[in-house]
């Protein structure tokens, strides 16, 4: 299932697909930042709490086992929380993505180390994402996140 509705969100999502799941998880977080500002999380209660009792699960987690359960998310692993996060709605898996950010910046969740920098393969990838207004980058987002977790 895709929610990106033009080509050019098509081929982003398509291209992000592309990376690791490391690359993958760099590209979500430097993607938060860039947006973090104008982002106002507006979804239905349930789609909250789902994502709210997994986001508490990862967090709980020693930093180790959290990047893990990240990658294991972005790796459609058959595993506990990779199953969880396939039952949440995609405005719950949107939803949980936004809290592990949020973590991150408030040190309660596994950072990105502060020396990281992205592959030079993602140049190309990160001038699309340029290209995308702020409605084409969050369909963009809900679009790349929808697909991940156990299938």
């Amino acid at each position: 299932m895709t929610y990106a509705t033009d080509d050019t969100t098509k081929k982003t999502v398509e291209a992000f697909q592309q990376f690791d799941a490391d690359t993958q998880l760099g590209l979500l977080w430097f993607g938060y930042k860039d947006i973090k500002e104008q982002l106002q999380p507006a979804n239905e209660t349930s789609a909250q709490d789902t994502a709210e009792a997994l986001f508490n699960q990862i967090q709980s987690l020693p930093q180790e086992e959290q990047l893990q359960a990240q990658r294991d998310i972005v790796n459609r692993a058959d595993n506990d929380i990779s199953r969880a996060y396939s039952s949440l709605s995609s405005s719950g898996k949107l939803d949980l993505w936004l809290r592990l950010a949020q973590g991150m910046d408030k040190g309660t969740v596994i950072q990105v180390p502060s020396d990281y920098e992205l592959p030079a393969e993602t140049n190309d990838f990160a001038n699309m994402v340029k290209q995308l207004d702020f409605e084409q980058r969050i369909d963009f987002m809900r679009s790349a996140v929808v697909e991940m977790g156990a299938k």
